[in-house]
């Protein structure tokens, strides 16, 4: 154990002693709610093989991603930095996006790789693709990747087959670009994917890569972020028809059984006692397709917001002997992986400005969190504006509330579009631990304490906001159609006849 190792362990105050360095395997849902597991509370979801993970590891309360949508949120996971440093806003990366997630930004892969450990994803890439792959997660630490480089509505969907036998996709997707393609490496696999077929893939691919890295008693990290539960929801006949939830519980079901699959994989191969496995989700549900969007549970509104439904995630760590079955309410967030990951391989820190904190106190202690304040921007982040809510302790203070597109559809009026953006001086404070809905702001008035925490928090907002240096916005350099992925880039017209 080097020198970096011993002394990460004897800080976190339990030395996590193996063999070799521990393995990683992150699994990222995809607009998935605070409430929509059932073993964070619903009632009909079936997810068994999340659920023994609750049951025998950590369970989270109180997780939180960075963005209320889906590629700042993955910028900020595999960076540990807020995306306004990066550039990934506002919004989100198209099939032509000019740009990406820079490769000057530091990912989790590349912190790993310089110890020696494989690394590979699968799934949802969604940090652009760029001339030529720039952006792939092969440039970007990987050393294999098998996924669709975007969110797979980006691309017509009413032709294609999301539910066996013949069951069409429901809606129409983004109209006018190329349909979505399934990508090995840089090299287009399939285009049209087959979202039948997709998750047996998915589940092929990590078995290889975690059978390949334990014959070779390599450390690996597997990245897993999941096309489930966005819209529109797909499942192949293993899970079609058979959860309680219609569409979306069966696309929830098919993404718990590639987990069992995983979880399976790492016991046959004999190194699940020496990996962290770790579940959490980009960002909340789209409640604008009502039934078909998933449930924040008791929070307030959901994607696209930045109220606790928008931005609050189920986080479950799971490490069989090493993390203790339990549930902590302490403080934490995406950020915070990176940092964590780093401190048990006995990585160095990229020499930048990181906003998350290591977590081993909390996973192995069920101690405190070292995250003072969680900080919240809007899809559209502007230095203008600034924060639009901050989390201190157990405190939460609005300065700007708005409501979403993605939030549509809720009886609740703050959460749709037509909420516009509404500034709060002095802010809207809420104690989430008796109000987790957010339903009853604190008056100065009739809690005098309260000045005292808002003055706190402004300080923590002066500190942070002097500390942030926005990045050149990614998504405002624009598309350009010939950027668009085509497995025959000769063929006419395009985008039409791009299938392969």
């Amino acid at each position: 154990m080097n020198l970096i190792r011993l002394t990460s362990c004897l800080s976190s105050l339990l030395c996590v002693i193996s063999a070799s360095p521990p393995n990683f395997v992150l699994l990222f849902a995809d607009d998935l709610g605070f409430g929509d597991l059932g073993c964070f509370g619903h009632p009909s979801s079936l997810t068994p093989n999340l659920d023994r993970l609750a049951a025998g590891g950590l369970r989270f309360t109180d997780f939180y991603c960075t963005s209320p949508v889906c590629s700042p949120s993955r910028a900020s996971l595999l960076t540990g930095r807020y995306q306004t440093r990066s550039g990934v806003y506002p919004g989100v990366l198209y099939p032509g996006s000019i740009g990406g997630l820079p490769l000057n930004e530091t990912t989790i892969a590349e912190v790993l790789k310089p110890l020696g450990y494989a690394t590979a994803a699968m799934g949802k890439w969604h940090l652009g693709l760029g001339a030529n792959g720039t952006f792939l997660p092969t440039r970007q630490g990987f050393d294999q990747y098998l996924g669709i480089p975007y969110s797979h509505d980006m691309g017509p969907c009413h032709n294609l087959t999301c539910f066996p036998p013949d069951v069409k996709c429901f809606g129409f997707c983004d109209l006018g670009t190329v349909t979505v393609p399934l990508m090995h490496n840089e090299v287009i696999k399939q285009q049209p994917v087959d979202f039948l077929d997709l998750e047996r893939a998915y589940s092929d691919f990590a078995t290889n890569f975690i059978a390949s890295s334990a014959s070779k008693k390599q450390p690996f990290f597997l990245y897993y972020p999941s096309h489930h539960t966005h819209y529109p929801q797909y499942a192949g006949p293993g899970a079609a028809g058979h959860s309680l939830r219609g569409p979306f519980g069966d696309a929830l079901m098919e993404m718990d059984n590639t987990i069992g699959n995983l979880m399976a994989t790492l016991e046959q191969t004999g190194v699940i006692n020496n990996t962290l496995v770790f579940f959490t989700s980009d960002n909340g549900p789209e409640l604008m397709r009502r039934a078909r969007g998933g449930s924040a549970g008791l929070l307030k509104c959901g994607k696209g917001t930045t109220y606790e439904g928008g931005m609050r995630e189920p986080g479950i760590a799971y490490w069989p002997g090493t993390i203790k079955p339990g549930v902590t309410h302490e403080m934490a967030s995406t950020l915070d992986i990176l940092p964590t990951f780093a401190a048990l391989a006995g990585a160095k820190l990229p020499p930048v400005m990181l906003d998350g904190v290591d977590m081993m106190d909390i996973l192995f202690n069920q101690g405190k969190s070292k995250r003072e304040a969680m900080m919240f921007y809007p899809v559209d982040p502007t230095e203008q504006y600034g924060l639009f809510a901050i989390r201190f302790g157990k405190y939460k203070a609005h300065f700007y509330t708005q409501g979403a597109t993605h939030s549509s559809s809720t009886p609740d009026p703050d959460c749709p579009a037509i909420a516009t953006l509404k500034p709060h001086d002095p802010p809207l404070i809420f104690d989430l631990e008796d109000d987790p809905s957010e339903n009853y702001p604190l008056s100065l008035k009739d809690h005098p304490h309260v000045q005292a925490v808002l003055e706190e928090i402004m300080k923590v907002k002066a500190d942070f906001e002097a500390t942030m240096v926005f990045g050149q916005s990614q998504v405002s350099k624009g598309t350009d159609p010939a950027l668009e992925p085509c497995c025959n880039p000769e063929c006419s017209p395009q985008p039409s006849c791009c299938h392969c």
